[in-house]
């Protein structure tokens, strides 16, 4: 059984640590700074750090790479498209890994980047995604290097995984997210539930994440773009017919960006 736990980095970044009991190995995804993880492994001296997964080249998601691999030997997974520091495998769509035991397929989500990776762990009963900062918790990541046609494209892959999948995001913006959710569909209880909720959470300090596929489909907006409700309201903002629902989605993000 694999126990997943979040490394607070930063202002609002999370690193991802995975621990087997069994073998006491651990990975970690996305360590934007080593000073988390070494710092649990200090405490954890039992612990071996065996295996690192990037999902894009950002620095706040690559920055402890280096470090870690120094100190610990581990093996660097990262997008082949992507220049990735100390990588030791890369990786192209539709490729597997094994990790801790557990088989990921490489998912290629262009937009936030254009080398954009994610990592899928299909199990029957917890299938668990690290979508990295292309799909969030009621939100998705800037187009910093991608076009939104393949943004949209990339969220809709996600999207056909299992309503049960875990989703493991880098960041804690699902607050900020779900404000935005709520001025695209003030009457759509589930997103005026979720906000409500999480916003409890947040003032506890408690962390919003994971999430899941089927609350996301409920409450995220960028994969509402073909909802009625949500094309409406785009289309008032717009003064247009939005009539794709890519056409929303390009709308949906260009909104969220001035928000």
């Amino acid at each position: 059984m694999i126990q997943i736990d979040a490394l607070p980095a930063f202002t609002d970044n999370y690193i991802w640590l995975l621990q087997d009991n069994a073998s006491k190995r651990c990975a970690v995804v996305d360590p934007g700074d080593a000073a988390p993880v070494l710092a649990w492994l200090d405490n954890h001296p039992q612990w071996r750090l065996s295996d690192i997964l990037i999902t894009h080249h950002h620095a706040d998601h690559t920055g402890g790479v280096v470090a870690l691999k120094n100190a610990t030997g581990a093996k660097v997974y990262g997008p082949a498209h992507e220049n990735i520091p100390a990588r030791d495998v890369a990786l192209e769509d539709d490729d597997q890994l094994t990790v801790l035991g557990l088989t990921f397929a490489v998912h290629s989500v262009p937009g936030h980047t254009l080398g954009h990776i994610a990592f899928y762990h299909a199990d029957a009963q917890t299938p668990l995604l690290f979508s990295g900062d292309t799909l969030f918790a009621a939100g998705c990541g800037r187009l910093f290097e991608g076009t939104p046609g393949q943004m949209h494209q990339s969220l809709n892959r996600l999207a056909a995984l299992p309503d049960s999948t875990l989703v493991y995001c880098a960041h804690e913006y699902t607050l900020s997210n779900l404000r935005f959710a709520v001025a695209v569909e003030p009457d759509n209880p589930d997103v005026t539930g979720r906000f409500d909720q999480v916003t409890r959470w947040r003032k506890e300090n408690r962390i919003s994440l994971p999430s899941s596929l089927a609350l996301e489909r409920k409450t995220n907006p960028f994969l509402r773009a073909s909802q009625p409700s949500v094309k409406q309201k785009v289309d008032e903002r717009t003064g247009t017919d939005n009539a794709s629902p890519a056409a929303v989605f390009a709308a949906l993000r260009a909104w969220k960006d001035k928000f």
